[in-house]
């Protein structure tokens, strides 16, 4: 385990060029350079508390044993507990996941939650693992990991290929090291053993939340406004589902089989059934194909929704964005090169930070409920929501025309000065 004092510690000054973490530390520094931070706290936020990096060994179900790597990163502890999701995915690296908890840690202060930022990742296809086997991973990460989290030191939560049952695992094996059961050790879990009502659908109602103040911003008429999402996964399904609902047209979707389109709008509900069903959307009932899954970022439309990973409008494609309004339902999709293109052609990007913050938002509810063994109806979660992300998306546009400059800088604005301000009150221990 590194702290920051360790060699890790420099591991933010050795981001490969293009990489999500270089990504992560070029807003960083645009931001802290316009709020005026500093330097010394620059180099704090830069930084990430603590790196823990182990050994996962799983004995397969044909006998033989793998090892698989692991990581927990706690970027910023300054404003409460670290708060951040744990991914399953052959392209887990620490830099990603570095990044990743510098963005859990703007995101949690952006919502002004009680939260620093954290994540979490093992090098692994779940796909090609059996429920034994991924079970096994599961609890044999985390055992390991056990050392540095806990309800009032750094709660985990869902991500790429990882969910509810994952969650209840990573649950039951920490309340088993413990003693006592012990549910708000993560958030994300399922209803029966303290999960949130709510919970699964609020990073996508959040981001269309999001997407309705935007619009309303720029006069954008979101009844009848034309919408492209990219990813079909829990985000993106249920940004779909809330912008239909307020009055939206769903023209274009895509998933890792292609891109999906009908000018006249795809029946969301339909669309979702017809995905459970058959693993993908290509081939849906009145819809035409349009290529691949990166195409849909280019369909003609009001409002994108970049719900998909990492890196997805870069130099090469952002000229042919045709959206007015673009929201960041995925965690850093858009990289600096495109983000200057966007602005230039006068497309408003509502960023990560904001967009996305409906899940964290919920996850915040779900620890409280669990702290409290009091849990609320639906609606309360609902309203409270929505009233969180209107105020936070209100804070960042005020923040963004203070400095007369663009909602992502607002946002990292925000937090910076938020996270900062927490640090330079606690001080530099001993």
């Amino acid at each position: 385990m590194a702290d920051a004092g360790s060699g890790m510690a420099t591991l933010a000054h050795q981001a490969h060029k293009g990489s999500p973490l270089e990504m992560a530390l070029e807003q960083l520094e645009k931001a802290a350079a316009l709020a005026g931070i500093d330097e010394g706290l620059v180099k704090i936020l830069k930084t990430p508390k603590r790196s823990l990096t182990v050994s996962v060994p799983v004995r397969m179900d044909d006998g033989r044993i793998e090892v698989f790597t692991g990581y927990r990163v706690q970027h910023n502890l300054a404003r409460g507990p670290a708060k951040g999701g744990i991914r399953y995915h052959p392209g887990v690296t620490l830099e990603e996941v570095t990044a990743l908890a510098m963005w859990m840690t703007w995101k949690c202060a952006v919502m002004n939650l009680p939260f620093g930022g954290g994540k979490g990742g093992v090098i692994c296809d779940p796909r090609t693992l059996s429920p034994r086997e991924l079970e096994q991973l599961t609890r044999r990460y985390t055992a390991e990991i056990s050392v540095i989290i806990g309800p009032d030191r750094d709660i985990p939560a869902p991500d790429v290929y990882t969910n509810p049952q994952v969650m209840a695992w990573i649950m039951d094996t920490y309340s088993m090291q413990q003693g006592r059961p012990v549910p708000a050790v993560v958030t994300g879990k399922p209803i029966a053993v303290g999960g949130s009502l709510g919970r699964e659908q609020a990073t996508g109602r959040g981001c269309a939340i999001a997407v309705e103040e935007a619009a309303r911003r720029i006069g954008l008429r979101l009844e009848g406004a034309r919408v492209a999402i990219q990813g079909f996964g829990n985000v993106g399904r249920y940004s779909a589902l809330s912008l239909e609902a307020m009055g939206a047209r769903i023209v274009a979707v895509s998933d890792s089989s292609g891109t999906i389109r009908n000018p006249a709008g795809l029946p969301v509900r339909e669309l979702v059934a017809y995905k459970r069903q058959h693993g993908h959307v290509m081939g849906f009932p009145g819809a035409e194909a349009a290529g691949g899954p990166d195409r849909v970022l280019v369909e003609p439309c009001d409002v994108l929704v970049p719900a998909a990973l990492e890196e997805a409008i870069t130099a090469e494609n952002a000229g042919d964005v045709q959206a007015r309004l673009i929201a960041e339902g995925a965690n850093g999709p858009i990289t600096p090169e495109a983000d200057a293109i966007l602005a230039r052609r006068g497309i408003t990007v509502v960023p990560d930070i904001l967009a996305n913050a409906g899940g964290v938002t919920v996850s915040y509810f779900e620890w409280i409920q669990g702290l409290q063994e009091f849990f609320w109806p639906e609606e309360q979660v609902e309203q409270e929501l929505s009233r969180r992300m209107r105020q936070s998306f209100a804070d960042v546009w005020e923040t963004a025309r203070r400095y007369g400059t663009d909602l992502r800088t607002g946002a990292m604005v925000l937090a910076i000065q938020r996270v900062a301000e927490a640090t330079r009150l606690r001080g530099v221990y001993p």
